[in-house]
């Protein structure tokens, strides 16, 4: 007489529903928090060097407008406009700020909110030069 096997059919599938969210939640996740540090190092690359322009170079940065206006030329690859930049003497010398809204492209952290306000992070780079 032959043993009988269990039935099986259906478990490999089952399993799969289960690893399968965890395993995009995973990737997804990794793909946006590599998207927002490098955007947050974009935008202190930009602060950094206006910080430095404004500090070093009087013929093209002589001006707060001027060294807004460059920190964008140093923004590779986001589309920001001036008004994002500040930059003013302090103590340490010349500081340059960036504020900039960073939207997450995957929803899921606004599903429980009307607004989608979770959906939006603020990032805040500053820069200061030794003039």
């Amino acid at each position: 007489m032959r043993a009988r096997r269990p039935d099986n059919c259906g478990a490999v599938a089952i399993e799969y529903g289960f690893v399968l969210p965890i395993l995009l939640l995973l990737l997804l996740g990794s793909l946006e928090c590599s998207r927002l540090f490098w955007t947050y190092m974009t935008l202190y690359w930009a602060a950094e060097a206006a910080a430095r322009c404004g500090a070093v170079n009087a013929t093209i940065c002589p001006t707060a407008a001027l060294i807004q206006a460059y920190a964008v030329t140093q923004a590779y690859g986001l589309t920001i406009s001036a008004s994002a930049f500040t930059a003013a003497s302090a103590t340490c010398g010349m500081q340059a700020t960036a504020s900039f809204p960073f939207t997450l492209v995957i929803p899921w952290i606004a599903a429980g909110t009307a607004s989608g306000s979770f959906n939006i992070i603020t990032l805040n780079p500053t820069a200061c030069y030794p003039q």
